[in-house]
């Protein structure tokens, strides 16, 4: 499916570029914050990991579901048609607190958690060939801020939430 396929290598560029950028801090570099509130380089960057490890979870779980005929959603589809950015300008404010699920826990190297989100595109990549003939916007993966998303506002957000965390990231300053 040509969207899907776009919508994989958005993600796919979004996290190779975010891998690059970040991946040139020094260990020291990524573990420096500013204020005791702001995230260093290594928290936003396992954050990713934790969020976007959940998300491809709930979209395999999702499509699962959809086809035994057990949707997980069946409420009111109150982001039909809208792009993912237009869903987060729409639902979030502009300091958001994380779920715990997603929260940053176990800190460590800056070197793993990199290697940890580069190993999330391979099972986004099989889902997306899972997905080839089905209708994207019947499956639908609610998100807790942003209620409910169907698999290409899913895919979409993956792409608009490593951009915001690498812009977080170079906000610090340090590169």
């Amino acid at each position: 499916m040509p969207q899907l396929d776009q919508l994989l290598a958005e993600v796919a560029a979004a996290r190779t570029q975010y891998i690059t950028d970040v991946g040139k801090l020094t260990e020291e570099q990524a573990q420096w914050k500013p204020s005791p509130d702001v995230w260093n380089a290594v928290e936003n960057t396992e954050h990713l990991y934790w969020a976007e490890h959940g998300g491809i979870w709930g979209m395999w779980r999702a499509y699962h579901a959809q086809k035994a005929g057990k949707p997980i959603w069946e409420g009111e589809l109150t982001n039909k048609g809208l792009t993912a950015d237009e869903i987060v300008a729409r639902t979030w404010r502009e300091k958001e607190q994380v779920p715990a699920i997603a929260a940053p826990r176990m800190g460590g190297s800056l070197a793993f958690w990199l290697s940890a989100l580069a190993s999330l595109q391979q099972p986004l990549a099989d889902l997306a060939t899972a997905l080839a003939d089905e209708d994207l916007e019947t499956i639908i993966h609610p998100h807790v801020l942003s209620g409910p998303l169907d698999i290409r506002q899913r895919f979409q957000f993956l792409r608009f939430h490593i951009d915001r965390h690498r812009n977080q990231v170079m906000a610090l300053g340090l590169l």
